[in-house]
């Protein structure tokens, strides 16, 4: 998903579950700053012209994988907080929706669940989030 429909989400289950300030700052780092760690790969996205490639370059790292639990739980226990576990479960979950290549094991496996390669559906699928999430946040 784009960076616009993660800071919606987030929004919209911060306000749901009546976050304080601090656990709203945790939750906008792991449901939105997560995907920081893609500015390291701009290099390689300026080099490339074709936009078809482009959109499907592997822009994901280990971050923004579920191993990431093993290091996301034990800083919520440390930390005393459910929020990043909830927070960053959000960000995974509209991750996997699109059709980007995952690779859930990274570094341990690599394990692929391939891209469909489906521009339209990731289109509509994050238009349909976004729509769901400005309602509920009305509401």
């Amino acid at each position: 998903m784009n960076t616009f429909t993660h800071m919606l989400s987030v929004l919209v289950l911060g306000k749901y579950l009546d976050l304080s300030f601090y656990e709203f700052v945790l939750a906008f780092i792991f449901g939105v700053l997560v995907d920081i760690d893609h500015f390291l790969k701009i290099p390689i996205f300026v080099k490339l012209k074709n936009f078809r490639t482009i959109r499907h370059l592997n822009w994901r790292t280990p971050l923004q994988e579920p191993v990431s639990y093993l290091w996301v739980v034990p800083l919520s226990v440390f930390i005393g907080s459910y929020v990043p576990v909830v927070f960053f479960s959000l960000h995974l979950v509209l991750d996997y929706i699109v059709s980007f290549q995952k690779k859930p094991f990274f570094p341990f496996s690599n394990f692929r669940i391939k891209n469909t390669k489906k521009y339209t559906r990731d289109v509509v699928s994050q238009v349909m989030v976004s729509l769901i999430c400005i309602i509920l946040y009305l509401i």
